[in-house]
């Protein structure tokens, strides 16, 4: 650790996937003593769970998508006027390096780096290298992973890499040394629904069903929280207060940390978040993961948790949802039939993968403790010695940094830099 105090630059796309773990990076490193600034653009700027000390720049992220020359002509010219404007950032911040975190906001930022000649250190939150890294991969002085297995991260750049895992919040990580909540044969079955920042639609139309296919003596025992659309809100109320199942629900709660140290099982997607949450803490979940992410990341990120058995899978199919709307007559009402099929299976699979887990207390502590085996709470201290490795002071010759792989037991990492 150093005691120079120096500047860093964040870059991060604007999710929470990308946005947390560099909230939590920076909150390391402003105990450091170091001064951070954030870029990213408006969508990013209103996650919650910024740091009051965590200055915030707003670039146009510039995205390249679509067959439409328009849009590609505005993205360019999007990504050009934000790599403008994080050069004029660089010139009165003056950092010693810039970490990117991937999206297509941080894009502008990594060109400008590159152009001011900063170091750079890449950190990719899932378990496959996202594009605006994977086109940054071999342009950069060291890439942090989260997962021990990153698809679509060419061998070639090993020697760049060392695995810190995907830093959480501080009030998720305070959850960890705690004891897994206490779960016998009669006492309730606390059960955590949440489907993203968004909510999930397919959540709302399956998990009530599905609850409610459980045997009377399991399904007595339920409690329920349940993140929901607003405008899904009312009909699941419904649904579970036919099924007689009590539950919480809302669209956003605040104090998700807390619900979390109460629950025996999570349901939901695996975004990279939520995965180093679950690890972080130690919960057993069912994952749904989305089917329409890209580069189908959300289904890689949950690998690792299953294989220790810390978690089971549902495949949610690319029909269940909201696209027969886009059809009339006969197509609409055949694809209304397929997505009620559909979603009646997935019901039923919740069922038996809840009852499988939760079928006596040792199998669900178990798994427990398989997920929180998974769990890189050294995540953010570990990424801020990297990032301090690059880019020392002035007044420093050479900073070095050894350190060994979390996952791989040996793997040291030796970053010398002369000034």
């Amino acid at each position: 650790m150093s005691s120079v105090s120096r500047h860093y630059v964040l870059a991060a796309g604007g999710t929470g996937g990308h946005l947390i773990p560099a909230f939590a990076l920076a909150a390391e490193l402003h105990q450091r003593g170091h001064h951070v600034a954030l870029i990213t653009d408006e969508r990013g700027a209103a996650i919650p769970g910024k740091p009051d000390y965590l200055t915030s720049h707003v670039l146009p992220p510039g995205r390249i998508a679509g067959k439409n020359p328009i849009g590609w002509l505005k993205g360019a010219r999007g990504i050009w006027q934000g790599r403008s404007m994080a050069l004029r950032l660089f010139d009165s911040f003056q950092p010693s390096a810039v970490v990117g975190f991937g999206g297509y906001p941080a894009m502008p930022t990594m060109l400008a780096a590159r152009s001011a000649g900063l170091p750079i250190v890449l950190h990719e939150q899932n378990a496959v290298l996202g594009r605006v890294n994977r086109y940054f991969a071999g342009k950069v002085d060291a890439i942090a992973t989260s997962c021990e297995e990153v698809d679509l991260l060419d061998s070639k750049y090993a020697d760049k890499v060392t695995l810190v895992g995907n830093p959480v919040r501080a009030d998720v990580l305070t959850l960890r040394d705690q004891p897994f909540p206490e779960f016998a044969e009669d006492s309730l079955f606390r059960i955590l629904v949440t489907g993203g920042s968004q909510g999930a639609r397919v959540l709302s139309q399956v998990v009530p069903d599905g609850l409610a296919m459980l045997p009377p003596t399991l399904r007595s025992r339920l409690q329920v929280i349940q993140q929901c659309r607003a405008e899904d809100i009312e009909a699941v109320r419904q649904r579970y207060a036919v099924h007689g199942i009590p539950a919480e629900l809302a669209t956003y709660f605040e104090d998700m940390a807390e619900r979390l140290a109460g629950a025996h099982l999570f349901v939901g997607r695996s975004g990279a978040s939520t995965i180093a949450e679950l690890t972080a803490v130690g919960r057993p979940a069912i994952l749904i993961p989305l089917p329409y992410a890209m580069d189908d990341h959300q289904s890689a990120n949950a690998r690792e948790i299953v294989a220790a058995g810390g978690a089971r899978v549902i495949r949610q199919p690319a029909i269940t949802t909201e696209n027969a709307d886009k059809y009339r007559g006969d197509r609409r009402n055949a694809l209304l039939r397929e997505q009620a099929d559909l979603l009646q299976k997935m019901a039923k699979d919740v069922c038996l993968q809840i009852e499988a887990i939760a079928k006596n207390p040792q199998t669900l502590a178990n798994a427990a403790h398989a997920a929180w085996n998974c769990g890189y709470p050294k995540a953010a201290s570990d990424l801020a010695d990297l990032v301090e490795s690059f880019g020392a002071s002035p007044i420093m010759d050479v900073i070095r940094m050894e350190k060994t792989s979390p996952a791989t037991g040996g793997k040291a990492l030796a970053r010398e830099r002369a000034q």
